[in-house]
This record gives structure tokens, C-alpha cells and sequence, in this order.
């Protein structure tokens, strides 16, 4: 059962606290609230001297600080001076991460490929998770002290959050993760805490993913050949000519402004762009395909009692 949706106003005097905002989608969605006249930014990154030529430093309505999400000291830190600056948040964006492609096998037998595999899960889902719950805890608890209550929290994955592709087994590991943990923590939250979620499903956007943004496994010798499928993505990842395609990101950051800004309920899910919506809709329906197709074996477990449990969790 999807939580009860309520419409979402977003305040005048907004305060967005965004991570990852050295580049790509970030920066977009920091300086587009930047723009604004009355609403401010929180934009954080490892490396503040990233964000100095790229945002208003001097402006009274622009914070900038430093954040690693895999380190939970510097959390704390970046949220506690956040407070500081503006006494509340009211929109937290998780966009901090990275991808990791190549043979998945590898990491059995390297150990550097498994602290890889480690690593970007750390990134990717512990430190949206740790985000999200120190977000909780502002706006239930923090932002009644300004009069406010509530806010919303932007969890970017990816299409990749939702649908799996050969040679990135990690990357979705981490990203699923995420779809997971959000969609279970807007069900656990109450209703009066006025608190929403959306998980941001970009496809193929113009950042530094496929760049400076991507690591890289080991490859492995079973998947040399150049029709394996993972050989055949890599291909499309490093393609100039299908780069060139992808989606600006100042056109996704504007959307997931508008998502929020809009007055209108705020979707569990958004994908953004018509290759991610297509992608993920295809992916439903043949899951509904299998479903049917398995359905008859799949009920012949049960023993002739009721089983109450599906209409417990539905009721969720």
C-alpha cells in the first residue's frame, strides 16, 4: 500500500540542503535556487573550493560547506551548520555518488575490486541513508522551532535504481538499496510530521558520470569478448555520440525544482526523462508478464488457509 499523498507547499523561504554539488545535477539545482529571491541553498561537497566559482559565496542566502556521506562525523557537522546559518531545512537532496562498471566476477578474486564493490555501496546507499535519517529528525524536530514542520526528501538513484544492466551489478546493488530504504522509511514516518519522499530516477543525463564519476573493475578473461554484454554497455557509456543524446542537467535539476515547488502531491517515484520513464514502465510490465505466468505455482504453497499476510502488508 503507497502511503497516503498529501499535497506539498513548499515554502517561500525555502532552505534546500543539496549533496554533491561540484557538478552535474547538484550545481544545476543549487544555482536554480540560488536564482530565486527568497529561497536558500545549502550546497556541500567534499571539496568546498569546488563550489566557490560556480555559487554566490558572499550571498546571505548561500551556505557552503563541506560533506564526505561516508563519513558520519561529517554529517552531523554539515547539518548542524546548516541549522546554524538558516535555523531550519526544509528540502534535503541526496545527489552525491558515483558508478562503478566492469565484470562483476573480478571482485572474488581481486582484492582491490572488492574494496570497490565495498566502497560504492558505502557512498551510494550508506550515506543517503545516514542523509535521510538525520533529514527526519530535522524537520520533525528541528523546523517546528521556526514555525515550520516537515519538508521533503530527493533520493537520486538512477533508472539504474529500478531496473538492472549487465556490468554494474554494484552500482545497482547500491542504488536498489536506496528505492528500498526510501520507499520504507515514507511508510514509517507519521502523517502529521508532514514528511515526503521522492526517488529520482534520472536516464541518461549530461554529468560527469561517465567520467570523473565512474570507477572501473578489473576485467575479467571469460568476458573479453566483444559481443558479452557488459563490453557492449561500456561501449554505449563511452560514446561521445550517445553522450551527446543524453539529457541536460540543468534541464533534470530544473524538474526535480518543479516537482517539489509545484503545490501537488510529490510522487514516491520520478523518473526524469522519456528513456528512464520508458525503460522503467517496460520493466513493469514484464514483471506483471512473469507474475501471471508463475502464478498458478506460486499459489500452490499455500496449504488451503487463509493466509492473512498479503492483506496485513497491502494495509501497510
Amino acid at each position: 500500500m503507497a502511503a497516503v499523498k498529501t499535497v506539498y507547499n513548499l515554502p517561500e523561504d525555502a532552505v534546500w540542503f543539496i549533496t554533491g554539488c561540484s557538478s552535474g545535477m547538484g550545481l544545476a539545482l543549487a544555482q536554480i535556487v540560488a536564482s530565486t529571491s527568497t529561497q536558500r541553498v545549502v550546497a556541500t561537497a567534499r571539496n568546498v573550493s569546488k563550489l566557490t566559482g560556480n555559487l554566490p559565496k558572499d550571498s546571505p542566502r548561500v551556505h557552503l560547506t563541506s560533506l564526505d556521506v561516508s563519513n558520519a562525523d561529517s554529517i552531523k557537522a554539515a547539518f548542524d551548520s546548516a541549522i546554524a546559518k538558516f535555523g531550519r531545512i526544509d528540502v534535503v537532496v541526496n545527489n552525491a555518488g558515483y558508478g562503478l562498471m566492469g565484470d562483476t566476477e573480478s571482485f572474488v578474486t581481486n582484492v582491490e575490486d572488492m574494496d570497490k564493490a565495498r566502497k560504492i555501496v558505502e557512498t551510494n546507499f550508506w550515506g543517503t541513508a545516514q542523509v535521510s535519517a538525520h533529514a527526519v529528525h530535522v524537520f520533525r524536530d528541528e523546523n517546528p522551532k521556526s514555525g515550520q514542520i516537515g519538508g521533503v526528501v530527493l533520493n537520486v538513484t538512477s533508472i539504474g535504481g529500478f531496473a538492472g544492466f549487465p556490468g554494474s551489478a554494484f552500482y545497482h546493488a547500491s542504488k536498489f538499496a536506496v528505492e528500498g530504504y526510501t520507499e520504507s522509511l515514507s511508510k514509517e514516518v507519521r502523517a502529521e510530521w508532514n514528511i515526503h519522499f521522492c526517488i529520482i530516477e534520472p536516464g541518461g543525463t549530461k554529468t560527469n558520470f561517465a567520467g570523473d564519476s565512474m570507477s572501473w573493475l578489473s576485467p575479467h578473461p571469460a568476458y573479453a569478448a566483444p559481443d558479452t554484454p557488459t563490453r557492449l554497455l561500456e561501449g554505449y557509456v563511452k560514446s561521445p555520440d550517445m553522450q551527446s543524446t543524453w539529457a541536460p542537467s540543468e534541464h533534470v535539476a530544473a524538474a526535480m525544482y518543479e516537482v517539489v515547488s509545484r503545490k501537488q502531491a510529490i510522487p514516491l517515484r520520478f523518473p526524469t526523462g522519456a528513456p528512464a520513464w520508458t525503460v522503467i514502465k517496460t520493466e513493469c510490465e514484464e514483471v506483471d508478464k512473469a507474475l501471471l505466468e508463475i502464478k498458478e505455482l506460486s499459489f500452490s504453497v499455500d496449504d488451503g488457509s487463509i493466509n492473512k499476510s498479503g492483506d496485513f502488508l497491502k494495509a501497510l
